[in-house]
């Protein structure tokens, strides 16, 4: 995996902010009409847009429109992005962890 990839950090930026997250959420539970989803948090319509094309423009959702309704849709494939990212750090952490205790709890370690 790259040390810096333009579409990890997009998707990150997305999820900064507590908003969107909670868009994330609840797209999560299935598909929303925009109007639905904008009644959930107070603010107005044109503001709730701005969190909805960020999350777009970034590959977190997808929207559709039939006539006047547009639909919100999870694109849960992008969220594989930090999967992935979050299991390498994982990997990492874990075997530095692994090698310390070894070298604590090691009688063989001891002499040197």
């Amino acid at each position: 995996m790259a040390q810096y990839s333009p579409e990890l950090d997009g998707v990150f930026v997305a999820l900064a902010d507590p908003t969107r997250r909670a868009v994330v959420r609840r797209l999560g539970l299935g598909p929303t009409s925009v109007g639905d989803l904008a009644r959930e948090f107070p603010m107005t319509l044109p503001s709730f847009m701005k969190h909805v094309r960020t999350l777009e423009s970034n590959g977190l959702i997808r929207t559709l429109k039939s006539g006047r309704v547009r639909t919100c849709v999870l694109n849960r494939e992008r969220l594989d992005l930090v999967d992935d990212w979050l299991a390498e750090q994982r990997r990492i952490w874990e075997g530095r962890t692994d090698r310390l205790e070894q070298f604590v709890t090691d009688p063989k370690e001891e002499g040197r």
